[in-house]
């Protein structure tokens, strides 16, 4: 019998657009003769959608135009309401799905809070759970758990708003000269480049964060390094083995790799998987080398870090793992853990034979088992507590 399974994507989030790129691309490539697929759509609104027409990456290009061809998932927006636990309730899209695949990408649907909701409904996800959602959407605690666990990272601070606001000369000095220039600055909460600056003096720094902190209250700078290399690796249990892609290595970072140079550079091939509604884009699009230039005994310190940062963090589903290395490619910091990388990361699969079908099948069923797994635990425990409280006593 065929599985239903909903594609989500969209939502409150400045990634809004990469993760129609994403969810598109899942729908082209899952296979439709083993599943029943439901699309689902959350606007810039937190409107809730789903029909036929969402199928066609043209109707997001005037979506207002286009918005009495669908059928809302839920009565309200998402904020304002919130999903029926009635299996029979027929104006909640989410009844009756097996597995959802997550596509959103940023807050409200990367960093736990959808996580969370699909727990309480006992809906099968294939993300990350709510921790490492939202442990690995915040930069600050993920620098902090990365540390904690003796791996190297690039030498930071982190600040906030108020903070900045407050007493703007302290911290423009504090950061001269614990960081020295140069430097990256970035919003806590937030990925695909957007809100990230590297600044080279005073000036730059200054207009960095003021960029920065409209996106978030808190912000990370980091030491810069000269020329550095970027090297990804993406990640995915099956069958209780973590297993570690093919390694990447991105454009180089002589001009600063910005949110259009990931997800709206046309060059490049997709490795044979389907792209959303026959349009080129999403992170399999990017100048990329693959496998990445280093040595091998880096790529397997690259791949051992992975399965540690997989496991500590308890994640789920494909993740993908950004490193930084020195311009002499034998210093490897850990940058940032993404729990739901743009495209799924399916060109670095490719690169080791699982096609981005297979890739889908195998994130459901892992899903499905993670969900099942839940079942074990204790979550009721009779207490005879309350026998011993008197009414409206108080102690």
């Amino acid at each position: 019998m065929k599985k239903n399974i909903g594609i989500l994507f969209g939502g409150i989030s400045v990634e809004h657009e990469v993760s129609i790129i994403t969810g598109l691309q899942i729908y082209e490539n899952i296979d439709k003769e083993k599943y029943n697929v439901t699309i689902i759509y959350v606007d810039k609104e937190g409107r809730w959608y789903t029909g036929e027409g969402l199928k066609d990456v043209h109707i997001y290009q005037e979506f207002d135009k286009n918005v009495s061809r669908l059928t809302k998932g839920f009565g309200a927006k998402i904020k304002e309401f919130y999903p029926s636990l009635d299996k029979s309730d027929k104006k909640n899209v989410l009844n009756g799905l097996d597995c959802i695949c997550l596509a959103c990408h940023g807050n409200y649907g990367e960093d736990g809070k959808l996580q969370g909701m699909l727990d309480i409904m006992n809906i099968p996800y294939t993300s990350c759970g709510i921790i490492s959602s939202s442990t690995g959407m915040d930069k600050i605690v993920m620098k902090k758990i990365l540390s904690g666990m003796g791996l190297p990272t690039l030498t930071y601070l982190w600040f906030s708003r108020d903070e900045w606001i407050r007493d703007k000369q302290e911290w423009i000095n504090k950061i001269k000269y614990t960081l020295d220039y140069p430097i990256i600055v970035k919003p806590a909460n937030l990925g695909s480049s957007i809100g990230i600056s590297m600044a080279t003096n005073e000036e730059e720094l200054i207009d960095a964060v003021e960029v920065a902190i409209r996106y978030d209250k808190r912000i990370l700078v980091e030491k810069g390094i000269e020329n550095p290399v970027e090297v990804n690796s993406s990640a995915m249990k099956r069958d209780g083995e973590i297993l570690i892609s093919e390694l990447e290595e991105p454009v180089r970072w002589e001009k600063f790799l910005s949110f259009s140079d990931k997800y709206l550079h046309n060059s490049g091939k997709t490795g044979g998987s389907k792209t959303a509604g026959g349009q080129k884009g999403g992170m399999s699009n990017m100048g990329r080398k693959i496998p990445a230039e280093i040595s091998p005994e880096l790529a397997q310190q690259i791949r051992e870090f992975s399965k540690k940062i997989y496991r500590a963090v308890d994640c789920k589903g494909v993740i993908r793992i950004d490193y930084i290395l020195d311009s002499e490619r034998t210093n490897v910091y850990v940058n940032e853990v993404n729990t739901i990388p743009g495209s799924w990361a399916f060109y670095l699969w490719e690169a080791v034979g699982i096609k981005f079908a297979e890739l889908i099948d195998i994130s459901i069923n892992e899903a499905i088992k993670d969900n099942q797994d839940k079942k074990h635990n204790i979550y009721k425990y009779d207490s005879d507590i309350l026998k011993n409280v008197s009414g409206g006593s108080k102690r």
